[in-house]
């Protein structure tokens, strides 16, 4: 039972996510979740339109996942990695292996998506090091969003993004602009063009260019043409530079495609995963690399990949995360991410012509309207949480992201929500 001491306690020490502790905002207690709901304390059952942030795609509570868990946690919850190995890890990159292009040959398991981008970069930057040469570049684009510790800040859009606060104390990288081309709409040659030139003036010294294939997440969830992509593998190849692929939110089935670089048939040669890596029961992510980079990697001085987490391979996250491969392989979610995208085109592209809708994109199982003017959080928090929905908006983004188990009628209430949201005025922070 969640008291009002605990909601006390929580409001003065406990600081939420992109939250002041001064004036945070409200948040609504937890006591369970199951299936595609989310229980608050006060017996109100929400459908979960964000899948706690991309990761619980299979919904809550999924019994293979909890029955792997439990297995697992009645022989060895946790060893460490270095100088050691394990059945779970091993099983799990079995797996991986026959689900990842074909080109990525060696996994690092990591603990966050965070820190897979950490690795990353660092294996790009080792790479050339190895290789005799000081190049400490990376190349992006715009309207990126790769995580909040600092490596991952400093390739985010430093103008842009949630972390511009800091971009004084960050590495300074080279930024072209996020292509203008919509996923579904007519490829705009010049989209490239900017890319190219600052590939072609700075390639000496940049050790990789690092992308999120195809949709842009935080950063703005922007949906953009996968010829971008496909020209972008083509330049790096041109100009032998690594292409590092974060598909953290993007992987296991939510753009439509198990990993979104498939829209464009390409191959990176580093990729980041996480977040749905475990269906969303607990923490876990990987950088995959193809064989060249690992080997050049440990050629080098150190002749070692410099990178060790403490819970690396965590054997509990490894075994769970294995059965999520098991029922991702047993190819529902093809269907189940078909099915959310098509209702998605009926419910939410007619209200792209609702005075105070922006744009409305959609792939797979991501649906997003953008609006005029920036949501009032509060508010429209808790009228989502009045029409029994989970969904968290940020800026003038509604998103959603809903588990593929989730079912037509459940769908409606989502989207009936969000139309209902957008026809609220008050729920808008005016000009």
């Amino acid at each position: 039972m969640f008291t009002s001491a605990d909601s006390d306690f929580d409001r003065r020490h406990i600081w939420h996510p992109y939250t002041s502790i001064t004036a945070p905002l409200p948040v609504y207690p937890v006591a369970r979740t199951e299936g595609v709901y989310i229980e608050l304390s006060d017996g109100r059952r929400l459908i979960d339109g964000m899948s706690s942030w991309w990761c619980a795609q299979h919904g809550y509570n999924h019994p293979e996942l909890a029955a792997a868990a439990q297995r697992q946690l009645e022989t060895m919850p946790h060893v460490m990695f270095g100088g050691l190995t394990h059945q779970p890890a091993v099983r799990l990159c079995r797996s991986l292996k026959t689900m990842l292009p074909a080109n990525l040959d060696c996994i690092f398991l990591a603990d966050s998506g965070s820190v897979a981008v950490e690795v990353s970069l660092k294996m790009a930057l080792q790479y050339w090091h190895a290789r005799g040469e000081a190049r400490s570049k990376f190349l992006t684009i715009e309207r990126g969003y790769h995580g909040d510790t600092f490596g991952a800040m400093s390739v985010c859009d430093p103008v842009n993004s949630m972390h511009s606060l800091y971009r004084s104390f960050l590495p300074e990288h080279i930024f072209a602009p996020a292509p203008q081309s919509r996923f579904n709409g007519e490829w705009l040659p010049g989209d490239i063009i900017a890319f190219q030139t600052a590939l072609a003036q700075n390639h000496r010294s940049i050790a990789a260019v690092i992308l999120e294939p195809i949709v842009q997440g935080a950063g703005g969830m922007r949906i953009y043409h996968p010829e971008f992509l496909r020209q972008v593998r083509a330049l790096c190849d041109e100009y032998g530079i690594l292409l590092i692929l974060d598909e953290i939110a993007t992987g296991f089935g939510r753009t439509g495609k198990l990993f979104a670089c498939q829209h464009a048939q390409v191959q990176p040669d580093i990729m980041c995963i996480g977040k749905a890596l475990t269906g969303g029961m607990m923490t876990l992510s990987a950088a995959a690399a193809a064989r060249r980079v690992a080997e050049t990697v440990c050629s080098g001085e150190a002749g070692v990949f410099m990178h060790g987490p403490t819970f690396m391979a965590n054997p509990l996250a490894c075994a769970v995360a294995e059965a999520n491969m098991q029922i991702l392989q047993r190819n529902q979610w093809p269907q189940q991410v078909a099915a959310i995208e098509r209702h998605f085109q009926t419910a939410l592209s007619s209200l792209a012509g609702h005075p105070n809708v922006a744009d409305v994109r959609i792939i797979g199982a991501v649906g997003v309207v953008e609006t005029r003017h920036p949501a009032d959080m509060a508010a429209m928090q808790k009228f989502f949480v009045e029409q029994g929905v989970w969904i968290r908006p940020f800026g003038k983004l509604i998103y959603l992201m809903p588990p593929f188990i989730t079912a037509p009628q459940q769908m409606l209430k989502l989207t009936g929500a969000v139309a209902a949201a957008v026809g609220e005025n008050r729920l808008f922070r005016q000009p």
